[in-house]
């Protein structure tokens, strides 16, 4: 018997790097259980270049991804919606279109200070976290919240 694909949302600020990395992981590593999307309460112009670099260097290719606004799903629905910072959590604290939500409260690398070496250890580090949280939502069909209570898909 074929598993349903679920769809997910993941919303940040910018949609420029938390939200475009939990994307390419979930797109990448989900084996075509999720249909992956992903949107910003303001977004940016484009993907932060680290961000690209850092999801490549854990081999997933994010560069043809585009930052998109959170009103192109206006009308859409989808089984999770998971904002990735606290900005956007309390912006669009609850998306219509959502039958579960979740919040990964997690740190904006974009706002990382310091050499380019520096700024990227922060995206590496962020990345590795999204890729965790988002490998035991395909282990377990679980989202687990900051408290650790988990949403089922």
């Amino acid at each position: 018997m074929r598993q349903e694909t679920k769809r997910i949302l993941v919303l940040c600020t910018g949609n420029s790097a938390r939200s475009q990395m939990a994307e390419g992981f979930l797109r990448e590593l989900g084996g075509g259980r999720f249909e992956a999307h992903s949107a910003g309460s303001e977004a940016a112009g484009r993907v932060n270049p680290l961000a690209v670099k850092a999801m490549s260097e854990a081999g997933i290719n994010i560069s043809a991804q585009q930052p998109k606004d959170l009103g192109v799903y206006d009308d859409q629905e989808f089984d999770l919606v998971i904002t990735v910072c606290d900005n956007a959590r309390q912006s669009c604290p609850m998306f219509l279109g959502a039958r579960e939500n979740v919040h990964w409260s997690l740190e904006d690398p974009a706002a990382a200070e310091g050499s380019e070496d520096e700024r990227l250890a922060v995206f590496r580090a962020i990345r590795d976290e999204i890729r965790r949280r988002v490998e035991h939502l395909i282990e377990t069909g679980e989202a687990l919240n900051d408290e650790g209570e988990a949403v089922r898909l």
